[in-house]
């Protein structure tokens, strides 16, 4: 049963509030200091389109709000795959914070524009996602009822939501100022490929429709490549 609009909006809300407070830390810690612009625009781009996923959510599919508030999956596997990837996404805001520390990296302010806008754009294929699947958990899972979805970006390749986080986590470390946390970011690239290799064996299995949508989509993360 999914939880009132109110609970759920207190939840997000809470969420929200913690997720800000986490991230400055991990930023602001490791930097030793809160004077680094590119943090503080990477959050506002963040957090702002967090903010409107999760108003849009809340009014318009409460239900799915509900399903990207879970956190914890349900198979070893996926665990596995989610503690990795954990680790790789603190790597990824800790090593700009080490950076601006130290001044390791030299990133002209074209260039982290240039990525902040990469991260927007790739927040927006979220979106788009989450706009055309009502069905899109965090976990991987096959809910009661559902069906393949193909329309929206699912016309471009099988598993898009990992294709827009990829260009946002990609695009993060010199959007931090960092030249240095792309190299924990492109460990992201075989941990999506893992996640994606056991979510589709579930599909094949248990979502009904999949297979015959997997013989009309040959790739899975980037069109042209895999």
């Amino acid at each position: 049963m999914t939880p009132s609009r109110g609970r759920l909006a207190v939840t997000a809300l809470f969420r929200l509030v913690a997720g800000i407070a986490i991230l400055a830390a991990v930023f602001v810690v490791p930097a030793g200091t809160a004077d680094w612009w590119q943090a503080w625009a990477y959050m506002t781009i963040l957090f702002t389109a967090v903010t409107a996923m999760f108003v849009w959510l809340l009014v318009h599919d409460p239900a799915l709000l509900e399903r990207r508030l879970r956190g914890v999956e349900k198979r070893g596997e996926q665990r596995l795959v989610q503690a990795l990837g954990s680790v790789v996404y603190l790597l990824v805001f800790v090593i700009p914070g080490l950076d601006r520390r130290f001044g390791w990296s030299d990133v002209p302010a074209m260039a982290v524009v240039a990525a902040d806008a990469l991260v927007l754009a790739g927040y927006a294929g979220f979106a788009w996602v989450l706009r055309v699947n009502s069905w899109a958990s965090r976990l991987v899972e096959v809910q009661q009822g559902q069906r393949a979805v193909t329309a929206g970006p699912y016309a471009f390749v099988r598993h898009p939501m990992y294709s827009a986080v990829l260009v946002m986590f990609l695009a993060t470390p010199v959007a931090l100022g960092s030249w240095w946390a792309l190299i924990p970011a492109l460990l992201l690239v075989p941990i999506l490929a893992a996640r994606i290799r056991h979510e589709e064996a579930l599909l094949l299995r248990e979502l009904e429709g999949y297979r015959e949508y997997t013989q009309t989509r040959a790739y899975r993360l980037v069109p042209g490549l895999w």
